[in-house]
Formats: structure tokens, C-alpha cells, sequence
């Protein structure tokens, strides 16, 4: 039953889950699943998983398996009020990148992970293969796979994996993968049936909503060091891009290029419809607030020039909305509701 309630505060999640239930199958263990190019075992339901980056650990959260969680690490923002409670139970390892000792400090029997740079060929943290050898199951993201060249380096055994390139556009088909994989693995597919169905179900919503637009740009600010260095943005194709699609319109910035870092002057240059300013609450860098980033866009003499800033079409959203994640799409839902009181062109 707590579950249930959990859920329904979620979105009406609970009548979902009372008409899959029934349709859902059971988990037969040994489990053996794919996972970006690699065969990944479980020889029964996780109970010490270690989860790494907000995506892993939320959807955790949605599945109501907080219980079964030893820890989680990496959260460049809060986590979505409505997990709140859910995540007050984990011990949080750090907000930044977790080092490998600290995850096994915690004993753990299942490490999933959002990003490459967690677990990865080039990951700051450790390689998939540093916790086979310990008999620990790994799973990294598949929206983290298809940012590779080569998914078959996404195990992490190979150097030559390439982060940060997205041929095609980003979609929640490939959330709703990891959703479907974490129940199979829990044996919780009631859950992720309903979890899943109410996503599709608000994403539906906003897709009905908001016609397509040829002339509707955003560009997606992530951060910056400082007002004279370049910008963080988020590119073309990955979540920012959906987004982008999802409410009309298109990314500004036409690159496959996950994460680039353009300058004031390329950046007017693209002179977007609307200004998407992230919030990060990390505190990591000078322009990681989201009113640091809107006084300077309103301040530089040049920049405030843009007709994006003349007209007040700086909106906000969670920088944890601009990886691909649960967060994707309640990003899209806050820039839906600021995007309504704008007068678009």
C-alpha cells in the first residue's frame, strides 16, 4: 500500500498500477539482460544497490525501491520534490563523482549508472569491469549507449569510446528501456508498467498541445566558469533537442554535439526564439544559478540586446533536465507552463 500512495502522488499512478498488475510476469532468476553490448547476470533481486547519477537513483525512487538502495552519489541538482521522502532514506555517498571506494565501502550488489563518466572507458569513477571482477552486476543508461560511436565500448573495456555524440535525437523510448530493465531486475513490473504509462501519458499530453513551429528556437544554457568564458550548452540532438521537438519547436544550436561550448558571439548569432536558463544547484561554478545566468543576460551591453532578452523569453528549468533522465520530461513540463505566458512571435 505505500507504494500505491507514493505512486498516485506521482501523477494518478495508481489505477495504472491496478490494471497492469495483472498483466505483468513474474521475474525468473537467474536474469541475464543486454545492456549495451554486454550480458549482465542477476541471481536474484538486488537488496544493496549503489545508484549513480540522479536518473539511476530516481528511477529507483519511482519504483518505490528506496528499501533495496545502499546508496547514491552524483546529483548535480535536488532531487524532484516528489521523491523527496524516498530519497531522505539513501545515504547520499557525495553530490559530485563518488570514488570507487566509497561505493564498495557500502557492500553493494548492484551498481547501475546514468553517464559514461560514471562508469565507463574514461570514467572518473571506475570501468564496468572493476566490479565484474568483484562478481557485482553493473547497467549504464541506454541513452548513455547511443552517445557512443561504437556501443560495444560501452562496456568499458575499450579506450576508444567516444562520449558526447548523438547522431539522432534523443526520445523516451530509451528511458522507458531502463524503466522496463530496473523492474525485470527487481521483479517489480506492476510498477514500472505504471510508471511508464503515466510518462507516455503527460508526454501525449504536451505533444497534443503544442503545434510544430518552424520558426520556434531554444537555446539550452547549461553554465558557465564565468560571463567571459564560453557557454555550456546542451546540443541538437540530445534531451534538450527533445524538448525542443516535444513543445514545437527546435534546439538553436544545429550540431550532434551533446554538450558544446560556443561563444556570446556564435550564440547571438543563432538568435533563438527563447532562452532556456538552467538551475544547478551544485555550486560548482559562477553561472551554475539560474539568476546569475539572467542577470547577465540582462545586463551585457551585447547580449542583452537579443530579441530573446528585449522581449523577456528567459525561461527556467532544472539543469537535471538537460541529461537524459526522468527529469527530461518534467523539465519539458516547467518550460511548458513559461512558455505559455510568453507572447511569441
Amino acid at each position: 500500500m505505500r507504494t500505491i500512495t507514493c505512486l498516485a502522488a506521482l501523477g494518478g499512478l495508481a489505477a495504472a498500477l491496478l490494471s497492469t498488475a495483472a498483466l505483468a510476469e513474474a521475474t525468473t532468476y537467474p536474469l541475464t539482460i543486454e545492456n549495451c553490448g554486454q550480458q549482465v547476470t542477476f541471481d536474484k533481486a538486488p537488496e544493496r544497490t549503489v545508484a549513480l547519477g540522479h536518473n539511476s537513483a530516481e528511477i529507483l525512487f519511482l519504483l518505490g525501491l528506496e528499501d533495496r538502495m545502499a546508496g547514491t552519489a552524483f546529483w548535480p541538482n535536488r532531487v524532484l520534490p516528489e521523491l523527496e521522502a524516498a530519497y531522505d532514506k539513501v545515504e547520499v555517498l557525495t553530490v559530485e563523482f563518488p570514488t570507487l571506494e566509497a561505493i564498495l565501502a557500502q557492500q553493494p550488489d548492484f551498481v547501475p549508472a546514468m553517464l559514461v563518466t560514471l562508469l565507463g572507458a574514461d570514467s572518473k569513477v571506475a570501468k564496468r569491469e572493476d566490479f565484474e571482477r568483484l562478481g557485482i552486476p553493473t547497467y549504464l543508461s541506454p541513452s548513455a549507449c547511443t552517445t557512443m560511436t561504437d556501443v560495444d565500448n560501452a562496456t568499458g573495456s575499450s579506450d576508444t569510446s567516444i562520449y558526447g555524440l548523438r547522431e539522432t535525437l534523443w526520445n523516451m523510448e530509451l528511458l522507458y528501456q531502463e524503466i522496463e530493465d530496473m523492474a525485470r531486475i527487481y521483479d517489480v513490473q506492476d510498477r514500472g508498467q505504471a510508471v511508464i504509462a503515466d510518462l507516455k501519458a503527460r508526454e501525449a499530453s504536451l505533444r497534443e498541445e503544442f503545434a510544430q513551429r518552424d520558426d520556434l528556437t531554444f537555446l539550452f544554457w547549461f553554465s558557465s566558469t564565468s560571463p567571459s568564458d564560453d557557454a555550456y550548452l546542451a546540443g541538437g540532438n540530445g534531451p534538450s533537442g527533445y524538448i525542443a521537438d516535444l513543445l514545437g519547436g527546435s534546439n538553436a544550436l544545429k550540431t550532434e554535439a551533446e554538450w558544446p561550448a560556443l561563444g556570446w558571439e556564435g550564440i547571438m548569432a543563432a538568435n533563438p526564439t527563447v532562452i532556456v536558463a538552467a538551475q544547478v544547484d551544485r555550486e560548482r561554478w559562477a553561472l551554475d544559478e539560474s539568476q546569475a545566468k539572467i542577470d547577465f543576460l540582462t545586463t551585457d551591453p551585447a547580449v542583452s540586446q537579443m530579441d530573446a532578452v528585449k522581449a523577456g523569453r528567459i525561461a527556467v528549468m532544472s539543469g537535471a533536465s538537460m541529461n537524459p533522465s526522468v527529469n527530461t520530461l518534467y523539465g519539458a513540463e516547467q518550460l511548458a507552463a513559461q512558455l505559455r505566458t510568453f507572447d511569441l512571435p
